[in-house]
């Protein structure tokens, strides 16, 4: 059987005090003043002050919700935003930005409705007006991934709450193999079960620091054949040569990715001393360029394809592959938020004695100054067939 993990051979192309004066001199030196009350509440401590006014005639401050759930392309969307404070009935209008293409706003109802034609994240402000002329803006986001994509085959799903995660520092210039962080001078993590930000409710959160510049992280997991964490140990290998099509599947949110050399996303196959490995690497550090790797050079080749992640928002990627009847690594097409890019290039596979299954691996890539960032994983899908 083949080891623990894939050892990952390549290396990368190289952020109101004087109104309160003046009420309580007010209240102090005539009793005829109105207009003004100093509520019970209002105090003053050292450094601070905190007051509260109103006026005989004032109405609660308006409140509106301040979030709202995300959507899915094709979906039928449904949400109502909440109001409190004010008088009853309310007024709803769109004050700035755009609503997602295919949704709508009721003017009196408040609901945020209809069916989303297109991915993305969609950035606006909501006015709410009341029956007596109050009126309250209210930022919001809505983001609306991408329809799911269905292969017809079998598949893991949610793959980053799964267990049988293992991880690696890699640092220059062999880089081999280090564990357990930190190591070499590279410090890694994973955490899952992560609940904000999440799409699923149960994300996993990845890190990588450390000293030493140009290092990485590998994160690995066995899906079939020896190791399996999906419950598919293959143990006579008669499974894992019959699989020719794959799709690597997954919603992933950078909160600095700007420090970041690469992401990366790869599919990996091994049988009959065979290494199938379908490397894709999102390459931020000089370029915005999508890699792949050419297996039997053992380097990135650029693919011209753009890659631009959206900054502290959900990124939905899909990855398509085969193994062609000739044993060939068919590199097929790239999908980053709606935008599908056909790659169309065929490489051969690389030597792997010994070696046997199907893994899926995700990378971080620390840049020149091995400044540390972070990266959230969610729905991760993985199909086979």
């Amino acid at each position: 059987m083949g080891p623990a993990r894939q050892e990952n051979p390549k290396k990368k192309i190289l952020l109101q005090g004087g109104a309160l004066i003046g009420a309580v001199l007010c209240l102090l030196l005539c009793n005829a003043c109105t207009g003004v009350s100093v509520p019970a509440s209002a105090s003053t401590t050292s450094g601070s002050t905190s007051t509260t006014t109103s006026t005989p005639n004032s109405t609660p401050g308006l409140t509106v919700s301040a979030t709202l759930p995300s959507a899915a392309v094709g979906s039928a969307y449904s949400a109502t935003l909440s109001v409190t404070g004010g008088t009853a009935p309310y007024a709803f209008a769109l004050a700035s930005g755009q609503l997602p293409t295919g949704v709508q706003l009721g003017a009196t109802s408040g609901t945020v409705s209809g069916t989303p034609s297109v991915p993305g994240n969609f950035g606006f402000a909501i006015s709410v007006s009341d029956a007596k002329g109050a009126s309250k803006q209210q930022s919001l986001q809505i983001t609306v991934a991408s329809a799911p994509v269905t292969t017809g085959g079998n598949s893991f799903s949610n793959l980053q709450q799964s267990s049988g995660w293992a991880d690696y520092g890699q640092g220059p210039p062999s880089f081999v193999d280090c564990s357990p962080s930190p190591c070499d001078g590279i410090s890694y993590s994973m955490e899952q079960g992560i609940k904000s930000p999440s799409m699923s409710g149960s994300a996993a959160q990845f890190n990588l620091g450390g000293t030493t510049v140009y290092s990485d992280a590998l994160f690995n997991n066995h899906l079939i054949g020896a190791f399996s964490s999906q419950g598919m140990p293959d143990p006579n290998q008669t499974l894992v040569p019959t699989y020719h099509n794959f799709t690597y599947d997954v919603y992933f949110y950078g909160t600095n990715l700007e420090v970041s050399q690469a992401v990366e996303f790869d599919i990996n196959q091994f049988f009959d001393n065979l290494g199938f490995i379908w490397g894709h690497e999102c390459r931020i550090a000089g370029g915005n360029e999508w890699d792949i790797w050419d297996n039997i050079n053992q380097h990135w080749v650029p693919t011209g394809i753009a890659c631009y992640p959206n900054e502290n928002s959900w990124n939905h990627l899909t990855i398509q592959v085969q193994r062609t009847s000739s044993n060939q690594l068919l590199y097929q097409s790239i999908t980053l938020n709606g935008v599908t890019s056909t790659v169309n290039q065929y490489y051969n596979p690389g030597a792997a004695v010994n070696w046997y299954g199907v893994t899926v691996n995700y990378q971080m890539d620390g840049n020149y100054q091995q400044a540390p960032y972070t990266v959230y994983l969610d729905d991760l899908t993985f199909s086979y067939e």
